[in-house]
């Protein structure tokens, strides 16, 4: 490349950077270090987005655009847990004492939610189950009162967690099963690799009052069930490979198997849909709607990203609604990418425009649902840290919301009424 060449992509590369979406020096505020501050009470609007990378959770205002802050993780970015009465979170956390090696230390780190301050943590055994996964590896009991955590060891078993006196209780061995979902006050559901599900019952005390094994409700050669569950109620939803809804619930002592049912019609299968992506579903509460990411795949796609999200009504459990996804937006080393948001218009609008039209879009792999009258749908994907904001009954694109991150896992919008657990 000649001297003039060079000096010209040089030129355009300072062009194109002085075009990136930021306020100039002169216009930021100076800020003053060392204050502390005080969120307001939290709003249904407010979503935590994990990042795996920089093993935090993000605080989101979905309606400003804005960031509220954030909560360190430790290793990877487990899903938070939220008291229902409020006031309070609990994350299950692992700690290495060289990083990624040396000593490991387990803890459930309780947290107040309107510092995001730490105010107490609990050690457990160093078993817990570190993944990816978005739910399954911790939950808390319909009353607040204990907190179960899984190992895995390869051995199975629960930590469970006193979260009113701040202690650990004991840990449960679970041959067999995996992962846990709440399912009362003193209850605790696993998934059991015959199909069928294991109910853990606690006493007063947190300690273990009986283990039972129900029935086989689905076929883990033919048609496994995704851990990616949803639940509505006192009911859980667990979705296969294939599709196929398997209520469970859960009210009674006994837990009842509703009668499977569909996400994809005939038609739909014979075009390749299935369900897919990390976190693909989500039920907004007070209306009785699903919503499921879906992709057109193959064999043993169920994780690849969605490209549409369908909702359906509960009751009828008919899809009442498709919704094409946009991209999500960009991110560069935790740098969100918007270009020309300084331009006089026309130009305002190339960017958008660019990533709705031109920018191929890497699919979305979460979703979630805000429980309150007026719901959002957001939508992220993991190689970038921006997340695309729908109004949850009409499907109109709102906006895109920077999280400050590199990738988009788990998302979780807690507040807002109606059953927002897990």
């Amino acid at each position: 490349m000649s001297r003039t060449h060079a000096g010209a992509v040089a030129a355009a590369l300072a062009i194109l950077a002085g075009s990136i979406a930021a306020p100039s020096l002169a216009d930021l505020p100076s800020e003053a270090p060392g204050r502390s501050v005080t969120l307001p009470e939290p709003h249904p609007h407010w979503m935590f987005v994990g990042d795996l990378l920089l093993r935090r959770n993000a605080l989101l205002d979905l309606d400003r655009g804005t960031f509220l802050g954030m909560v360190s993780t430790g290793f990877l970015s487990p899903a938070a847990l939220f008291a229902r009465a409020g006031g309070e979170f609990y994350l299950p956390e692992t700690h290495y004492s060289r990083g990624s090696r040396g000593t490991r230390t387990d803890v459930v780190t309780i947290y107040r939610t309107r510092e995001l301050a730490p105010v107490a943590e609990v050690e457990i055994p160093p078993k817990r189950a570190v993944n990816v996964l978005p739910v399954g590896n911790a939950a808390i009991s319909d009353d607040d009162r204990f907190l179960a955590v899984f190992n895995m060891t390869p051995a199975t078993s629960l930590s469970i967690v006193d979260l009113q006196q701040r202690r650990f209780v004991q840990e449960i061995a679970t041959p067999g099963c995996s992962l846990v979902y709440s399912a009362g006050p003193r209850r605790f559901l696993m998934i059991c690799s015959n199909g069928s599900l294991q109910s853990v019952r606690l006493d007063e005390s947190g300690r273990e009052a009986g283990v039972e094994r129900t029935r086989s409700f689905f076929d883990p050669e033919l048609d496994p069930v995704t851990e990616k569950a949803v639940r509505f109620g006192s009911r859980w939803l667990f979705v296969s490979f294939e599709g196929n809804v398997h209520p469970v619930e859960t009210s009674g002592d006994a837990l009842e198997f509703g009668e499977p049912w569909s996400l994809i019609s005939p038609d739909d299968r014979a075009d390749s849909w299935k369900v897919g992506g990390t976190q693909h579903l989500a039920i907004h509460q007070a209306t009785g709607r699903l919503y499921s990411l879906m992709h057109q795949g193959g064999n043993d796609s169920h994780k690849d990203p969605g490209s549409e999200v369908w909702i359906y009504d509960l009751d009828s459990r008919e899809r009442v609604q498709r919704i094409r996804l946009a991209h999500p937006g960009l991110s560069f080393m935790s740098e969100t990418v918007e270009f020309g948001q300084t331009w006089a218009w026309p130009f305002r609008g190339i960017w958008p425009f660019a990533l709705d039209h031109l920018v191929p879009n890497p699919g979305l792999n979460s979703l979630q649902v805000t429980q309150d009258d007026e719901p959002l749908l957001v939508t992220g994907s993991q190689i970038g840290g921006s997340v695309a904001v729908y109004d949850a009954l009409t499907g109109e694109l709102l906006r895109r919301v920077p999280t400050g991150g590199m990738t988009t896992h788990t998302l979780q919008a807690p507040w807002g009424g109606g059953e927002a657990q897990p």
